[in-house]
């Protein structure tokens, strides 16, 4: 079973501080090809995830300014993290069950990198749907 570490090998996820506006970050998402941010404090410690659905749902929808609307106040907050070391699998049950599509990945409280949805292909996909399938099916 592959790792998570394997999939974000030398991976550089997109991160910025909790006082960055949305608009800034939404420019840098849109620079970088990047779905999420990770949103850090200060010293450079996971504070939370702002993601494009975030921009919809808590910027644009709520009417708020972008260029002013600071990270902070429309990212979630202290985020499930996965440790590189667990299994992709456990990732895309993780994300499924918790209803959300990016998992930050943090060690020893450093930021490795960030998993999507996107990022699992072929088998662990596979294997994820027949899971779903087969629980919906017990029900």
């Amino acid at each position: 079973m592959r790792k998570l570490g394997d999939i974000v090998l030398d991976q550089r996820p997109l991160t910025m501080v909790e006082t960055a506006t949305v608009k800034e970050a939404s420019q840098q998402m849109r620079e970088t090809g990047a779905g999420s941010v990770l949103v850090t404090k200060e010293d450079g410690r996971l504070a939370g995830i702002f993601t494009g659905r975030d921009a919809v749902c808590r910027v644009l929808a709520e009417g708020l300014e972008a260029a002013t609307t600071p990270l902070r106040t429309v990212m979630t907050a202290n985020p499930i993290t996965m440790s590189p070391d667990r299994t992709a699998i456990g990732a895309l049950r993780l994300m499924w069950d918790g209803g959300f599509r990016h998992v930050p990945l943090v060690k020893d409280g450093k930021i490795l990198g960030v998993v999507s949805r996107g990022d699992f292909k072929g088998v662990e996909y596979g294997r994820h749907e027949e899971e779903r399938d087969l629980w919906e099916h017990m029900r």
